[in-house]
């Protein structure tokens, strides 16, 4: 009954993770059929191509639904799908069409770019495009239609990739403080097993707890993204230290989170074999939880959380003064409530050596 609520509960979660990587695209989706729609109408109604095919493509092959070193895959793109419609529209004019014409094609376009020092993507496009001009589209349009049909997309999309909206500015603050509002409902969780000792109940929280990983993937696509959009958007360059800023966030946030696993790990442990967990630990997983609350609402707000950071030393305070268990399981659960303390400091803006010095030594 527990494994197939667990198989229920993770497939409701796998639904709603693709429907939010969706909901993160939408831009990009709607952008890269504007930008195609934009490129088809220039080429048909501006330049009067009757069946303009290639502009559409470059500006898709273009952007693509990924922030990730636009302009830089912008310009490849173009210029491979152009150099690929050149090649091949010039040598089927002059040696016609057939196996050994379209091989020696295909070489001659990955031959060009690997001479003009261009990149795989560069490359691929050229040879792909050469392919697609020799075998389905010989020559019927006129030497130069589909290349500067490519010169068009490219054109579009280059200007496309400029326009990016706020969202995924905020995106690496929201999915930072999505990881920590998760690490406040584990120890809050944690907390209550700890008092009512229920195993069940415990291992279907270390359920919950190993399906985080994806948060951490999430955050560092966010950041990546982030970073990628002030790097590509003139429009955008005034927030790069603020993006920044929250770049520099994951790496705690993946010790906090991976702290936060272990701490389930042994309360359900503990739980599962009927050890006792001091109480007063309950109490700092509890505290703990309100503190990592206040850090969530810092990051939502887009600053570092330095004003929850007295919440975060008064629990560090406290466990330097709870009663020792001579449970080693319990000892460990107080490791780790003092190690995501510690992580969650950095965030506060604190270094991690000064995190680590700021809580007393644990009780002996």
């Amino acid at each position: 009954m527990i494994e197939r609520e667990l198989l229920l509960h993770r497939g409701r979660t796998s639904l709603r993770t693709r429907l939010a990587r969706w909901r993160t695209k939408r831009w990009q989706i709607v952008q890269c059929a504007v930008a195609a729609a934009v490129a088809w109408f220039i080429a048909r109604h501006v330049l009067g191509h009757p069946t303009p095919v290639f502009a559409p493509i470059a500006a898709v092959a273009s952007l693509g639904t990924s922030y990730g070193q636009r302009l830089r895959r912008v310009a490849e793109v173009s210029l491979g799908v152009s150099l690929g419609v050149l090649v091949g529209d010039l040598l089927v004019a002059w040696i016609g069409q057939g196996p050994w014409q379209l091989a020696l094609i295909v070489a001659l376009a990955f031959s060009v770019a690997i001479l003009l020092d261009a990149g795989v993507i560069f490359q691929n496009q050229a040879a792909v495009q050469s392919i697609f001009v020799t075998a389905m589209l010989p020559g019927n349009n006129g030497i130069w239609t589909r290349w500067t049909e490519a010169l068009v997309g490219g054109a579009v999309a280059l200007v496309a990739a400029t326009v990016v909206p706020a969202a995924p500015l905020r995106r690496p603050r929201e999915q930072a403080a999505r990881v920590v509002i998760r690490i406040a409902e584990l120890l809050r969780a944690a907390g209550a097993v700890m008092l009512e000792g229920e195993g069940d109940r415990g291992y279907a929280i270390l359920a919950d707890a190993r399906a985080t990983d994806s948060l951490i993937r999430e955050l560092q696509a966010a950041a990546d993204e982030g970073m990628a959009v002030v790097a590509s958007s003139p429009f955008r360059v005034k927030h790069k230290a603020s993006v920044r800023r929250m770049v520099e966030l994951v790496e705690p946030l993946d010790r906090a989170l991976r702290s936060t696993r272990v701490l389930v790990r042994q309360v359900a442990v503990a739980a599962h074999r009927s050890r006792p967990v001091p109480a007063s630990y309950a109490t700092l997983a509890f505290d703990l939880a309100d503190a990592t609350e206040q850090v969530a609402a810092e990051l939502r707000a887009g600053r570092l959380a330095a004003d929850a950071r007295e919440a975060l030393l008064a629990v560090g305070e406290a466990s330097g003064a709870v009663e020792r268990s001579e449970m080693m399981t319990a000892e460990v659960i107080l490791v780790q409530i003092r190690s995501v303390v510690v992580d969650l400091l950095v965030l506060t803006g604190m270094e991690q050596l000064e995190a680590t010095d700021s809580l007393p030594p644990p009780p002996r």
